[in-house]
């Protein structure tokens, strides 16, 4: 007798089911968990075609998982380069370096600014000296030509608009004479971050329809090879609820197992970027590291797989079966 046929025997003797309360509820459960049991086996019994489903399926989810674990490290190094981005204010010569200095103390309590450095001309000149080979001629100079230099660190918080407006602003102060700031490889970069964050969900909800599609032409091809077992099962009563039921569970095996086969190949993926990555990570002295799934993104991807999986075979079981009618 067919598994779905003798599930619906079993449905209508259970004892259970005609109890208490608590025995239907019983009986309800014992009826869900034989259907998802058999829905699994039918899986089972047709591994290689339900193989290749699950990985269709698993790398559809797979590609805007990654392009999510992407734009999630990139903001990351974002936000690290972000950091040192530094303005310098090159000072006015007539200047004084108690006057640069406390300048520098009255910048560091604004807001926008997390942090200060005042390095005087004498300074400069000496830190100059010691990176360059042209000492002796600056001693020939006679004179300092190199002005006092305060060191501004904006607040890593803070927009690269907004960063720009608050070069503008320091550049007005009367003892600044020029400010300098170089912030269009940090525009390319937030312009590129939302980019590809954008590119995610567009192609993220390309590949979820394609998931629902992929779902269902599977459930409408089983539809139709158990056409006659789904016929005499009307003619015995069942309810299309009923009869759906079996396949609605296949739908959410389907889902699942490849939201398994995404998270997988995501964990290849930072497997073999590890040797690569070490090399990176050296030459940021350890302050770049990339993040892959954490756990409540990965059960959100596997719930994302079963809910795919259910709402295409929903949507094409529910069709095919008002389509079958007992002859």
């Amino acid at each position: 007798m067919p598994e779905s046929q003798s599930s619906g025997s079993s449905r209508t003797t259970d004892p259970a089911s005609r109890g208490t309360g608590r025995g239907r509820l019983a009986g309800w459960a014992a009826s869900h968990a034989r259907c998802l049991l058999e829905s699994l086996g039918r899986l089972h019994r047709r591994w290689v075609a339900s193989l290749l489903t699950v990985l269709v399926i698993g790398i559809a989810l797979a590609l805007p998982a990654g392009l999510y674990v992407l734009v999630k490290n990139l903001d990351t190094l974002a936000s690290n380069w972000h950091q040192s981005v530094r303005i310098s204010l090159y000072l006015k010569q007539d200047v004084s370096a108690d006057t640069g200095q406390h300048l520098a103390d009255d910048l560091a309590g604004e807001s926008g600014i997390s942090a200060t450095q005042f390095i005087s001309a004498s300074e400069g000149l000496r830190q100059f000296k010691q990176a360059s080979s042209f000492g002796r001629a600056l001693d020939a100079l006679g004179s300092n030509p190199l002005p006092g230099v305060i060191e501004v660190t904006p607040k890593a918080a803070l927009p690269p608009a907004t960063v720009g407006q608050l070069v503008d602003q320091l550049s007005q102060r009367s003892e600044v004479d020029h400010a300098a700031l170089d912030q269009a490889w940090l525009r390319r970069l937030t312009a590129i971050l939302a980019l590809v964050s954008r590119a995610s969900w567009v192609i993220g909800g390309l590949l979820s329809a394609a998931v629902v599609f992929v779902v269902g032409n599977t459930i409408r091809l089983d539809i139709e090879n158990r056409r006659q077992e789904i016929e005499v099962m009307k003619l015995l009563g069942a309810s299309n609820a009923f009869i759906r039921r079996p396949f609605l569970y296949s739908g959410v095996w389907y889902g699942l197992l490849g939201a398994i086969i995404a998270v997988v190949v995501l964990v290849v993926c930072y497997l073999a970027l590890g040797g690569p990555l070490s090399t990176l990570t050296a030459s940021y002295e350890g302050g770049l590291g990339l993040k892959g799934l954490d756990l409540n993104e990965g059960l959100f991807l596997l719930a994302v797989g079963i809910a795919l999986g259910w709402l295409g075979c929903a949507i094409t079981v529910n069709r095919q079966l008002a389509a079958i009618e007992p002859r």
